[in-house]
């Protein structure tokens, strides 16, 4: 059977738009099918169920017309009657469909038109779906793209096959982009919107420098070294922290590489933005003494239910190690994921000395005694009254100057302190409409017992609606700015995990649960937790 040049065209025309805007060539016959349904509609009435179809093979356009086989005809446009059903095919049945041969038809101005826009359509959705699924599995990878427009300060790049946006705080500052420029960046996000997806990169993210080293050193790249977390302040300084796999290579050398090469090829990319490469270490402490290079540390406390540090340098050394408007420590801070306090040796001898005196002065006034026994007790350590009412006699018989006879006299001043101090804070906390059941949770105090009824928590249903947050605070990180938020208990030397413990037994208390429940849940999260052990890979 010969074909027609137009029905070739038809096959071609599809190929061409299938190849230009890489999507399948089926999506376009489909389109093109749909808008000779649509032409066709607007010429057999709107009603009519067209169908058309095309030959992926000879370009031959079928149309047809779809009619639901019933007994009594109320719409000859849509429905056959069963007898006149049954002459066309003997088995039909009343629910069937017949599709009856339609005349080829000539398109008119309007109806092509019509025609044109319902493929633009259809082409345009098949793009975006294919940009979407392409890009989508992208994110997380540097692309290279041309700067196509700058509007307003942000960037818009051509991918090739797609377009994706720098938006202007994902630049580095001072730098400046012109038409036909090449521009390297990660994809941190890929939307899909109703004007098509959205495909957002950037310059200043943490993971660009992280990407950037990956391509430079090669043992990165392998896996040998990894990166274990970045900070920046784009344009200005960055910190990454890096550890070998291999104990034989020195992960900051490799970073570094011959003469700087490899560093400086991520520097001149950054805009020279300056980079500091720090070796990882599992232990805290001295992963955050790194972090603070080049400034020397004299002394480390951590606290670590607070994610808190305490970092005490020599005096010559604060300003390194809090660096140009806070940036070393503000980059030390976020690199670690710790708060980072630094104290200055001088003033961490200040503070020693003030909690000294308040402490001797605490002694003095709860035990009655002078002030020479009082700064001996806290020069010997102890920091509060209760510590010495229920510590080991000798602990304080043995302190020089001290007998037995003193000890014991000692703690039975300080008991009496904490009885009258007791007696004090339980008629504080029945004034604040506190319940008595709140006494028989484990670990809360009297004192803490006012603290709670001043924060309206009552009730032992007020105390099981709590989280762990409420009583021991949280912390929030936005923009390289920490902020604490303090809780309920904030003082009491409470951890989270008391915190959730003092919790669940209010809501046991409360009827909310039981302990059959919390063991169960229990017993799940032990058998998640060595289900990941076993699928975890080996190391060898």
């Amino acid at each position: 059977m010969a074909v027609s040049a137009n029905r070739l065209e038809l096959l071609q025309i599809a190929d061409a738009v299938a190849r230009e805007k890489a999507i399948d060539r089926m999506i376009v016959v489909t389109a093109m099918e749909d808008a000779i349904q649509k032409a066709a509609r607007s010429r057999y009435g709107s009603e009519t169920d067209v169908r058309a179809e095309i030959n992926g093979k000879t370009g031959e356009i079928k149309l047809q017309r779809l009619l639901q086989v019933v007994e009594a005809i109320e719409n000859p446009a849509t429905e056959i009657a069963l007898a006149d059903a049954r002459h066309r095919n003997p088995a039909a049945q009343v629910g069937d469909f017949i599709a009856e041969p339609l005349p080829p038809m000539d398109f008119g101005r309007i109806a092509a038109q019509s025609a044109k826009q319902v493929i633009v359509q259809k082409v345009r959705e098949a793009e975006r779906d294919r940009q979407y699924d392409e890009f989508k599995d992208r994110i997380g990878e540097i692309v290279n793209g041309q700067v196509k427009r700058v509007e307003y300060g942000n960037v818009v790049v051509d991918l090739g096959r797609g377009e994706a946006i720098v938006r202007r705080d994902e630049l580095i500052p001072r730098e400046t982009f012109r038409y036909g420029d090449r521009v390297r960046a990660y994809i941190y996000d890929v939307r899909r919107e109703q004007r098509g997806p959205q495909i957002f990169m950037s310059r200043t993210h943490p993971q660009f420098m992280a990407k950037l080293f990956a391509q430079e050193v090669p043992e990165i790249y392998d896996g040998i070294i990894e990166v274990k977390s970045v900070a920046r302040d784009p344009g200005s300084r960055a910190k990454i922290a890096v550890i070998s796999r291999d104990s034989s290579i020195d992960p900051v050398g490799a970073c570094v590489g011959m003469r700087g090469s490899r560093v400086q090829a991520v520097v001149n990319e950054l805009q020279g933005e300056k980079i500091d490469i720090i070796p990882w270490s599992q232990d805290a402490a001295t992963f955050i003494v790194n972090a603070l290079q080049p400034a020397e540390v004299a002394k480390v406390v951590l606290d670590e239910d607070a994610e808190r540090i305490e970092v005490v340098v020599p005096d010559d050394q604060l300003s390194l190690a809090i660096g140009r408007r806070g940036q070393n420590v503000r980059l030390a801070s976020q690199l670690t994921g710790w708060d980072i306090d630094i104290l200055t040796e001088q003033e961490e001898s200040e503070r020693r000395q003030k909690e000294f005196l308040e402490r001797s002065a605490l002694f003095i006034e709860a035990l009655d005694v002078d002030e020479v026994v009082g700064q001996l007790l806290a020069s010997e350590g102890f920091v509060s009254v209760s510590e010495i009412a229920f510590v080991e006699l000798g602990e304080i018989a043995s302190i020089e100057g001290f007998d037995e006879e003193t000890a014991s006299e000692l703690q039975s001043r300080a008991r009496e302190y904490l009885a009258a101090v007791e007696a004090e804070q339980d008629a504080e906390r029945k004034a604040l409409g506190v319940e008595d059941g709140l006494k028989e949770i484990d670990g809360v105090t009297t004192a803490a017992l006012v603290v709670l009824g001043k924060a309206d928590i009552k009730t032992v249903e007020d105390f099981a609606g709590c989280v762990p947050d409420d009583l021991v605070g949280w912390v929030e990180r936005e923009d390289g700015e920490v902020t604490r938020f303090a809780g309920a208990l904030d003082g009491f030397d409470l951890s989270r995990a008391e915190a959730e413990t003092m919790i669940m037994q209010a809501r046991i208390k409360a009827g909310w649960i039981t302990e059959a429940d919390l063991q169960a849940a229990a017993e799940e999260v032990e058998a998640e937790a060595a289900e990941a052990a076993d699928d975890a890979p080996v190391e060898g």
